[in-house]
């Protein structure tokens, strides 16, 4: 049989399964995800303001920070930071490391210690050349080495659940997956994430969920399949294709802040109310937890990046990024908002 027959075979058995028995929340050393549904760590989208709005909907069984770089973060002030303001309803939070070598690991693991951060991850899956220019994000899975260390170190220093997040790889080495991913369990990792699509593809590509299959029987720990989830179905079909523990929602979320909640319930049966959704109002909600939480030069960047997403829930939703994008304050882009929500009831 060749592996592609295989792995259709075993993505129907997955599906057939999914249906049959209830999902199973995942421990962790002391943390419980229940349901197993994560935030993907998302460049200026997974801060605090974003994390309330998905929160308000429930069904988010592990929350995350955006990456932040072990170079800046000891010069971060947590009670201004973007990147590190949290209200206390923030939990379980993540906190995601963007991280290059050994040396930097034990300084952020202390500084994350004092944030009171519920599980450190390392990035190992940034596609970003600015960030493979550095050596860090997924251009790690090419320096297992150097890799090997890093968790060693932030294992020796750690009693927090530690998660790495990675991609497939720069190319389709079925061995070198193989061998990298052991390592890391073998290293102390508690959970991995997989993105399922190589290195230098984009979000447009199909992801290879049938891939996370593979990685699911070479490990002992929870494997998490994250890409191309924007609906119930979606999560449905990941599943069945990867026979993953837990869904990590990235983009999917932004454009529908709810779908944590949608797929808790039919999918996990969690006992939440289903989602009742109003655009305009969640929109409103978002600029308001804004302009309570941040300074106001740190706002409005983060208010276009979420309604590039946001926007799409609407027909003609482009003309309302558009119109947040080239707007020059919170207020102008509140306003030209509030006009769109008039007419595209």
């Amino acid at each position: 049989m060749t592996l592609w027959r295989a792995l259709r075979k075993r993505r129907a058995l997955h599906s057939e399964t999914i249906m049959q028995m209830p999902l199973r929340p995942i421990q962790i050393r002391n943390l419980r995800l229940n349901p197993p549904l994560l935030m993907a760590p998302m460049a200026g989208l997974t801060h605090s303001a974003f994390r309330q709005i998905c929160l308000g909907f429930g069904g988010v069984g592990l929350l995350s920070t955006e990456m932040l770089s072990t170079k800046r973060l000891p010069s971060e002030n947590p009670t201004i930071s973007p990147y590190l303001i949290r209200t206390a309803s923030e939990k379980p939070l993540s906190y995601q490391l963007l991280i290059a070598s050994a040396e930097d690991v034990a300084q952020s693991v202390e500084i994350l210690h004092r944030l009171g951060a519920d599980a450190i991850d390392l990035n190992m899956g940034c596609p970003a050349p600015t960030v493979g220019k550095f050596g860090a994000g997924a251009m790690l899975m090419e320096q297992p080495a150097g890799v090997r260390r890093m968790v060693a170190e932030a294992r020796k220093l750690t009693q927090l659940p530690l998660t790495a997040k990675i991609r497939l790889g720069t190319e389709l080495d079925e061995q070198k997956l193989k061998s990298f991913c052991t390592m890391l369990q073998d290293e102390g990792i508690d959970m991995l994430s997989v993105h399922a699509r190589l290195t230098r593809e984009s979000f447009a590509r199909r992801p290879r969920w049938e891939s996370i299959a593979r990685i699911k029987e070479w490990l002992r720990i929870p494997v998490i399949a994250n890409g191309g989830i924007f609906s119930v179905q979606d999560a449905r079909d990941c599943l069945g294709a990867s026979g993953a523990d837990g869904l990590m929602l990235g983009r999917g979320a932004v454009i529908r802040p709810w779908l944590f909640a949608e797929i808790a319930h039919d999918l996990y049966g969690t006992q939440i109310p289903e989602p009742v959704v109003s655009l305009p109002e969640l929109y409103g909600n978002f600029i308001d937890l804004l302009n309570g939480l941040f300074r106001p030069e740190r706002r409005l960047g983060r208010l276009k990046e979420f309604t590039h997403y946001f926007a799409r829930n609407y027909k003609f939703g482009h003309r309302l990024a558009f119109r947040v994008q080239s707007s020059d304050s919170v207020d102008e882009a509140t306003e030209r908002a509030a006009v769109f929500f008039e007419k595209n009831r």
